[in-house]
């Protein structure tokens, strides 16, 4: 390995990782698109190394994960895991064309740049010099599709890794997280509300079910809970935000300004700080909504009323500091920085391949999913030297 003792010194594949940065970027993978020419470039690359490629696709062919495999396999293993779908973009947002890396003051600026492409970058660079050591155990490389709109790849990873003769014992999330070390996350339940009521001319509007009316009710009732959640908790303090959430994200309804209207449709989450709770939680908000507005709305015409659908959920992350796992890994850990309130697949390798993880990596969620998206080149670079350590931790440097 390399001589990473001075600070001072950029790491040598610093410039190795930009380039990689770069080229990520231009991939433009939002979620709505496919993500193929990314998963084949990387594999194309890690291939070029050495690595073992195994491509996961959907069923529709469009998107695929990767799982790129270092070292023995029958040897219980490390996994580093990113996903490769970035959020939309405006691009009349940003200073620079947001599918290419512009580097300025001392940041490396693009769509994914935080989130989180940058640690994938830093993968692609340090493997570089995977053939300079002879690993004791394994390190799986895994790459999912459609971490932003519900963590949809990645259970396909983690129960491909389960069904291994000796699956990996410990995951690495490469989320933004400043490069500290964060040991939980909490979960998150997504859901779709469908107001209908009925329609007329607006001169009539006594007469009709306004939709968006018993919309505007139940989205109040959705805010009173979340200042309960906000006031009395449970509460655990070592997330950012301690206690449990809950918001509205996106309404639409009405057709003109002089209709009632009878549909309207509204999202809204749920993120918990207790797995248990979540779902006793949301059944409960559902039903205090449905029992508060039905039976006004049926009382009027028999056809109104609200429904509900689930959209996609995903686990928290429990906390794995206190597994045999990651003691043997303690060594090289960051500094912990807590619980975040963020998502992140970790809850997936937990729930669905049995794999602690935490989350190390780089980059400031503060930047993520915003306009001008940016990584600092020092996260890069102290994510390159994280790496260093954890090919010397589980690692025989070769002569």
């Amino acid at each position: 390995m390399k001589d990473s003792s001075s600070r001072d010194i950029a790491h040598a594949r610093l410039g190795d990782a930009k380039a990689h940065l770069k080229d990520l970027i231009g991939f433009d993978t939002v979620s709505r698109n496919s993500n193929r020419a990314l998963i084949d470039h990387m594999a194309a690359h890690f291939e070029g190394l050495g690595g073992d490629i195994t491509i996961l696709p959907d069923e529709t062919g469009e998107k695929a994960n990767l799982i790129v495999r270092f070292g023995p396999a029958d040897q219980p293993g490390v996994v580093l895991s990113g996903h490769t779908d970035v959020v939309p973009v405006r691009p009349e947002n940003w200073t620079t064309p947001p599918f290419e890396m512009d580097e300025r003051d001392g940041r490396l600026y693009g769509r994914g740049s935080c989130d989180m492409k940058g640690f994938a970058a830093c993968v692609m660079a340090a493997m570089q010099d995977i053939a300079t050591v002879e690993l004791k155990r394994p390190l799986y490389l895994c790459f999912s599709y459609d971490e932003e709109v519900g963590c949809l790849g990645a259970p396909a990873i983690a129960r491909h890794l389960k069904a291994l003769e000796v699956p990996p014992s410990f995951a690495i999330i490469g989320e933004p997280s400043e490069m500290t070390l964060v040991t939980g996350q909490k979960g998150k339940i997504a859901m779709r509300a469908t107001v209908r009521g009925t329609s007329g001319h607006s001169s009539f509007a006594p007469g009709h079910v306004n939709a968006v009316h018993y919309a505007s009710k139940a989205i109040a009732m959705i805010a009173g809970r979340a200042r309960r959640y906000e006031a009395d908790g449970p509460f655990d303090h070592d997330f950012t935000v301690p206690h449990a959430t809950t918001l509205v994200t996106m309404v639409e309804g009405g057709v003109a300004t002089n209709v009632t209207p009878d549909k309207c449709s509204f999202t809204f989450e749920l993120r918990s700080i207790d797995e248990t709770a979540a779902r006793a939680d949301i059944d409960a908000l559902l039903s205090e909504i449905t029992e508060a507005l039905d039976p006004e709305m049926k009382a009027q015409h028999p056809e109104a009323g609200i429904t509900f659908e689930r959209l996609f959920a995903y686990p928290a992350m429990g906390d794995a500091s206190g597994t045999d796992a990651f003691s043997e890994l303690r060594a090289i850990m960051p500094e912990w920085s807590g619980k975040v309130s963020y998502g992140s697949e970790g809850g997936v390798f937990e729930v669905d391949g049995r794999i602690p993880a935490v989350i190390v990596g780089p980059g400031s969620i503060k930047q993520a999913h915003k306009a001008d998206e940016f990584v600092e080149i020092s996260q890069v670079d102290t994510c390159l030297r994280f790496l260093d350590g954890l090919l010397d931790e589980i690692g025989n440097q070769k002569d």
